[in-house]
């Protein structure tokens, strides 16, 4: 299966509204607190891992 970048970002959104939704359903935190504190934080490690993980797949895929 091939990714093209539409794609694999959705899958990753996804994945963030998912966790965000599971904190915010499933922890007595209030819900601001985790629109503020925990989606924030959420999205920049999803975008951080993600160009991590594009970049080592572009490396593997120049290396092989």
């Amino acid at each position: 299966m091939e990714f093209d970048l539409p794609r694999a970002v959705g899958i990753v959104a996804l994945i963030v509204v998912l966790g965000t939704l599971g904190v915010a359903f499933g922890t007595p935190m209030a819900l601001s607190t985790t629109l503020m504190m925990v989606l924030p934080s959420m999205v920049v490690f999803g975008a951080v891992a993600f160009v991590v993980g594009m970049k080592h797949g572009e490396f593997r895929a120049t290396r092989a």
